[in-house]
């Protein structure tokens, strides 16, 4: 039985669960709306349901998941067999939200002479890098990194669960990023295709390997990509390893909105039909952005290995102000 602490933990992933069997089947209630597979312990097989506060706490009272407080009792310490009280409360605190100690630091009023100093040998905590600007030209020759088949939510692409020591370290925690993705080409998760050498391997592995030979990268996915979870870190760690644009068919609001804010392109295509075009040794350009303006298409061109190409319209909801933050490399660029 776990108590959940107020705070940002279920959209994160849970808890590393001590078991003898990590793919046992089992199933748990819980009372919060992150059910995906593997979002509670990293257990493919553990089926999260989801329940009212109230019906969770009474399943946790009598330890077992069929219990209906409406009707069954249970034995209290004098042997007597009892119902649950339906539960009451107050809306909000009668006497406000007062306290005397709110935790809260103020901050000097002079700023310019602090230090935040990390460790740089930490392994949880990594001072952020301002994201490079955009070069000013369309972007040519990016391989496709990986072609994403099916559901693929923030969890495909940033996993969870043990993955949260990290999350105050980019460069490590972009070490899951697409672990969870199935491959359009094999139907397996983790491996694809390195176009420099024909090895397939791990997908950060992959994808570092064409950011140390300067060498941007396209993410092509399905329908809703990036549903679920709102983590920044779905939309940074393909930033940060060099993946230039994220195509899909369709994508989540959330996380195309991240996507923006870090200076990244995502993109859908006019045709959905035109998903089906790419392949797995193709090359790419993305055409347009000289003239990159509100409503007005972007241009792919694919090169295929056997010498031909395609090319095809692409769309975005770039605004200006969104466009800005493209150009200077992300939104955070921008703030003085």
């Amino acid at each position: 039985r776990r108590v959940l602490f107020r705070s940002c933990g279920p959209c994160i992933g849970q808890w590393a669960r001590h078991t003898t069997d990590p793919n046992k089947k089992n199933t748990i209630i819980t009372s919060f709306n992150r059910n995906f597979a593997k979002r509670n312990d990293g257990n493919p097989n553990t089926h999260a349901f989801v329940a009212s506060p109230e019906i969770v706490t009474a399943l946790a009272i009598a330890g077992d998941i069929t219990f209906n407080p409406m009707t069954d009792k249970l034995m209290n310490e004098a042997g007597v067999e009892v119902m649950l009280d339906e539960p009451y409360g107050i809306e909000l605190p009668e006497k406000g939200f007062a306290v005397e100690d709110a935790g809260y630091i103020a901050p000097a009023e002079d700023g310019s002479a602090v230090q935040v100093l990390v460790d740089p040998n930490s392994k949880r905590l990594q001072l952020l890098e301002p994201f490079k600007a955009w070069e000013g030209t369309d972007l040519k020759g990016l391989k496709l990194l990986i072609k994403a088949k099916g559901k693929c939510t923030t969890d495909h692409i940033s996993m969870a669960g043990p993955w949260l020591k990290f999350r105050g370290h980019l460069d490590n925690i972009s070490n899951n990023m697409l672990i969870g993705a199935v491959n359009y080409f094999n139907d397996k998760t983790d491996t694809v295709k390195n176009q420099l050498t024909g090895v397939y391997g791990a997908v950060p592995d992959t994808q570092r390997a064409y950011k140390a030979a300067g060498i941007g990268t396209v993410v092509v996915g399905d329908e809703n990509y990036g549903e679920g979870s709102s983590r920044e870190h779905a939309a940074m760690e393909p930033r940060h390893l060099g993946v230039r644009a994220i195509l899909v068919k369709s994508f989540a609001r959330i996380h195309e909105t991240n996507l923006k804010k870090q200076g990244m392109l995502g993109l859908t295509f006019a045709d959905k039909n035109d998903y089906d075009k790419v392949q797995e040794d193709d090359t790419i350009d993305i055409l347009g952005l000289t003239e990159f303006a509100p409503g007005k298409p972007l241009t792919v061109v694919l090169h295929h290995a056997d010498g031909s190409s395609e090319s095809f319209p692409v769309n975005h909801t770039y605004n200006e102000q969104q466009i800005g933050w493209f150009k200077a490399g992300s939104a955070l660029n921008l703030i003085d």
